[in-house]
């Protein structure tokens, strides 16, 4: 098989119930896919370990890594693989504390190469850049480049995500870039081009794997001091 440049990483939709158990693992049958993020919002604890629960099943089945969004109390209770933090959501200090050595721990940097940083000095296992487009799945309220990617990757070794309104016909840019992982939504589960959940993955493995690969020349001009001095 070959190596994909850039990973799937799966985020769900806010409504996880019905079907969606049935949904989710026909996306995750159509293709490698290495991480599924359950993001629910306005829903207590008890009433969102449940929804996990048959989730967190067809993750572990596949071999796909389950990360809570935003809560560690919750990713603690869940046994979850790991958790992605905004930030407001603590320190990753904190959540290792509470989570151990093992678990994933991710960090939103929004389009800021000084909370990237930030978040890789303090001990995060990767950092998120974006959005890159219009996002119907979230507010867009930073916006990145495809050159961010490139910067990271260049200087960094800790794997970068990229993440909003990514789709099959606009991530190859940010595969070229060096994203490691591209987290999707909307494009996988109310996908506007005809496609259902397992049809959209396919969509997205084609394209990374016909991406062009990433240009290096010149990459040595991007110097960790060109970077921001203050967070966004």
């Amino acid at each position: 098989m070959t190596k994909l440049a850039s990973h799937l990483y799966l985020i769900s939709p806010l409504d996880v119930g019905g079907d969606f158990a049935d949904r989710l693992a026909r996306a995750l049958d159509a293709g490698p896919v290495a991480a599924f993020q359950f993001r629910v919002k306005d829903v207590d604890e008890h009433a969102a370990a449940k929804l996990a629960d048959p989730l967190q099943r067809i993750c572990a089945d596949r071999d796909v890594a389950f990360i809570v969004n935003d809560s560690v109390s919750l990713a603690k209770r869940l046994g979850a693989d790991g958790v992605h933090l905004g930030q407001d959501d603590g320190s990753v200090a904190d959540a290792r504390q509470r989570l151990g050595r093992d678990v994933q721990i991710g960090v939103t940097c929004h389009a800021s190469r000084h909370l990237a940083m930030e978040a890789g000095e303090g001990g995060a296992d990767y950092v998120a850049f974006g959005a890159f487009y219009p996002s119907g799945t979230k507010e867009t309220k930073h916006r990145a480049a495809p050159e961010l990617l490139a910067w990271w990757s260049a200087v960094f070794e800790l794997p970068c995500v990229a993440i909003g309104g990514i789709t099959p016909e606009n991530c190859a840019p940010l595969v070229t870039a060096g994203a490691d992982f591209l987290a999707v939504s909307g494009a996988v589960w109310a996908n506007g081009q005809g496609l259902d959940e397992a049809g959209a993955v396919a969509a997205f493995l084609r394209t990374i794997a016909e991406a062009p690969p990433r240009e290096t020349e010149g990459l040595g001009d991007l110097r960790a001091d060109d970077a921001d001095v203050e967070p966004d």
